[in-house]
């Protein structure tokens, strides 16, 4: 009887973010899946059934492989940039200011350049791209392109020129994201035992192996999940470039993403039924990165 009633308070407990999370997570996602079978344009009481129909028609779709080949470069440069950029930055901050002795210690301000690089991460993204529309300004009245004024150069439509655009973006988003990451790793390191930089330092190992060889591979599994956050980010990017880049993905589709392809194709074009089946796309995209990811960076687990 006691055990009984220990198990329906746990249960009682676990009931609510249970039924929640079914309400607003699962149901939606189960909607979707059933809406991507369907040509419902968003207001009809008529839905009609066309099966895979919209599947089909995402292969055919140019807009739709060109949102899947910037979804690819963000996939390949957004994690890696990101995190190579945090990883440097969280050693320095943890264990670049030299020795005291065999102690290891960061940089002079490490606490202030914490708070420093986490900053961006408190900004609304809205805020980030009305910040980033000023700097980018395709006129000398654009922050960068003032300073390459002083020095003769003409003026670069960063958000305009089609080369650009994309990568332009790509920058705000590492910005944004590095100070988390920055974060997260000195939080990772500051759990490994500082004997085993000591012990390396008094052999005689300098920074640069001190890198490589103990805080990197200690440091994997959390950079693995840093990994999965930003591809998953990349696979996203709806309000950044929707602020910076418009709803059109401009210019000339540059910047086209899912989201957006999505956010137009449903709201613009009335076409929800093909719009979910480009969400659902999205989702097992999705999935498919997070489990690959997981499977191929597995390894046993290192105890401290």
């Amino acid at each position: 009887m006691e055990r009984l009633r220990r198990y329906g308070f746990v249960a009682g407990f676990l009931a609510v973010p249970l039924v929640l999370y079914t309400v607003f997570v699962i149901s939606p996602y189960v909607q979707a899946f059933q809406l991507a079978l369907t040509s419902w344009n968003g207001y009809s009481s008529i839905v009609r059934y066309v099966g895979l129909d919209n599947f089909g028609r995402l292969l055919q779709d140019e807009v739709f492989w060109r949102a899947l080949r910037n979804h690819g470069i963000l996939l390949l440069v957004l994690p890696l940039v990101t995190i190579l950029i945090a990883l440097v930055f969280a050693f320095l901050i943890n264990l670049g200011g030299g020795s005291r002795g065999a102690g290891m210690k960061g940089v002079w301000g490490s606490n202030f350049y914490r708070t420093v690089f986490f900053f961006p991460q408190v900004l609304a993204v809205a805020v980030v791209g009305v910040l980033f529309q000023a700097v980018y300004r395709p006129d000398e009245d654009g922050v960068i392109n003032g300073v390459l004024a002083r020095f003769g150069i003409d003026p670069v439509g960063w958000l305009i020129e089609p080369d650009l655009a994309l990568w332009s973006i790509i920058a705000v988003m590492v910005w944004q994201a590095v100070g988390f990451y920055v974060v997260l790793f000195s939080a990772g390191m500051a759990a490994i035992p500082k004997d085993y930089f000591e012990a390396a330092a008094l052999d005689g190992a300098n920074r640069l192996r001190l890198f490589f060889s103990i805080t990197l591979p200690l440091l994997r599994d959390t950079v693995q999940v840093g990994w999965i956050y930003l591809g998953i980010a990349a696979f996203d990017g709806f309000a950044l470039i929707q602020v910076l880049a418009g709803d059109k993905g401009e210019p000339d589709g540059a910047t086209t993403i899912l989201p957006i392809t999505i956010y137009n194709t449903a709201f613009s074009y009335q076409k929800v039924g093909y719009a979910s089946a480009m969400g659902v796309a999205l989702f097992f995209l999705t999935v498919t990165f997070a489990v690959l990811t997981l499977r191929t960076t597995r390894r046993e687990r290192v105890e401290l």
